[in-house]
């Protein structure tokens, strides 16, 4: 029986969760973390301008990306980033059978309110987690981007912050996701 084909059309922002096969852990240490971030480079390089990241987080057992898709399919770039690095994981630590459970999650998103939610959820994940206290303190996400602390040029941040007031942006993104942790 063949699987059903994913929803997906054109110029689409997209939610992608990738989930570790039993919810293993598929970040052991911090050269993982590189790797993957430089497998999702080499990734967005391949396929020029056709996808572009607006968040992401990366966890021991799983990943979120916000991904704006152009004309290809997100199947495509998908196939290539979560095998390139489930080769380099099993090739690492001699690790046999599927790294992630099942395919990939995906779901369009849909609306304005709902692409700015999930980029909170997405840089909330490692606080609920109770990783960390604060998302600024959190490595492997998106979040200190948007802050202005850390420069990335594959994070398009200005698809979110364009909803904020345009003098500061940044600290008026920073307010509306640490309110949920204050309250």
């Amino acid at each position: 029986m063949s699987r059903t084909s994913r929803k997906w059309c054109p110029n689409s922002t997209m939610h992608i969760t990738i989930r570790g096969n039993r919810k293993y852990t598929i970040f052991r240490e911090d050269l993982d973390y590189v790797n993957y971030m430089n497998i999702l480079r080499e990734s967005l390089d391949k396929y020029s301008n056709e996808f572009e990241i607006i968040s992401y987080v990366l966890m021991t057992n799983h990943i979120h990306l916000q991904i704006e898709t152009k004309e290809r399919h997100i199947g495509i770039f998908m196939q290539r980033l979560n095998g390139l690095y489930a080769k380099y994981f099993n090739n690492k630590y001699n690790y046999v059978g599927h790294l992630f459970q099942e395919r990939y999650l995906s779901k369009i998103i849909d609306s304005s309110s709902y692409m700015i939610e999930l980029s909170k959820y997405i840089h909330l994940n490692p606080v609920r987690a109770k990783i960390v206290e604060n998302p600024a303190d959190y490595l492997w996400s998106s979040y200190n981007v948007y802050m202005d602390k850390r420069k990335d040029n594959i994070i398009h941040r200005e698809k979110i912050l364009s909803f904020f007031e345009n003098d500061n942006a940044s600290e008026h993104y920073k307010k509306y996701v640490e309110n949920l942790i204050e309250n």
